[in-house]
């Protein structure tokens, strides 16, 4: 599927950016150029994962908010496998 017909998911609430960028994988260095739809997505899922991380170590019960962005997390790795799979092994594999 062409990077133009990339569809934005409805579950996905983020910012759209107007435009892409070339992100660096902080461990690796690779970089990969990312379009806007892939770098507003790719900023969600690091984002997600960063705010699950804190909560993590607190989390003793099940909390729907939390659980939900476990599930969007998860929805966002699955679109840039679908969408872009070089980038995902690149960045967030």
């Amino acid at each position: 599927m062409s990077k133009e017909k990339q569809p934005i998911p409805k579950w996905f609430n983020g910012t759209i950016y107007e435009e892409g960028a070339e992100v660096r994988n902080p461990f690796s260095g690779d970089t990969c150029k990312l379009n806007n739809k892939e770098l507003s997505m790719y900023d969600f899922v690091v984002g997600a994962n960063r705010v699950l991380e804190m909560l993590h170590d607190n989390r003793t019960e099940s909390n729907d908010r939390i659980d939900k962005l476990y599930d969007d997390l998860y929805k966002g790795l699955d679109w840039f496998k679908k969408y872009n799979a070089k980038a995902y092994m690149i960045l967030l594999d």
